[in-house]
């Protein structure tokens, strides 16, 4: 009994493991994704379309990594014709929000405000975009406080 419990659980770990691991893109599924958010939907070909010319990625490449992220559930398919259709299913402002989430809970040690601290410290940073920064936080506060 014992041994099946073991196995049981590391079946557990090792699903808990593979979800989270399923949350985020790599840099390739990342740049398909674009394509796909861009056309709203897509056949591998259409994507390929989309991307620069010297990335030169075959079709079977291609339609692999489509693959790859339906088993991941960020996009689902439809058959027409000979073709499967491609459609995101999750919103590109979803993906980014749970990036940054990511992102500021491993680098950041979960404190949004040092995440932004670091933003807004680049000297590259120009007035213009601080501005807009700095609109953006105040629109949210009013709207938290009316």
């Amino acid at each position: 009994m014992w041994e099946g419990q073991r196995a049981m659980l590391a079946d557990g770990m090792g699903m808990r493991e593979k979800k989270k691991k399923n949350e985020l893109l790599t840099e390739v599924e990342l740049e398909f994704m674009n394509e796909l958010w861009a056309l709203g939907e897509g056949t591998v070909r259409d994507v390929l379309d989309q991307l620069p010319d010297e990335r030169d990625l075959a079709y079977t490449s291609a339609a692999t990594i489509l693959r790859i992220l339906e088993q991941k559930n960020f996009v689902t398919s439809r058959k027409e014709g000979k073709s499967h259709v491609y459609i995101p299913s999750l919103a590109k402002d979803a993906y980014q929000t749970r990036s940054l989430k990511n992102l500021s809970m491993k680098l950041f040690d979960d404190t949004p405000a040092s995440l932004v601290a670091r933003l807004v410290n680049d000297d590259e940073l120009t007035e213009e975009a601080l501005g807009q920064i700095r609109a953006l936080v105040d629109r949210r506060l009013k709207n938290d406080t009316g």
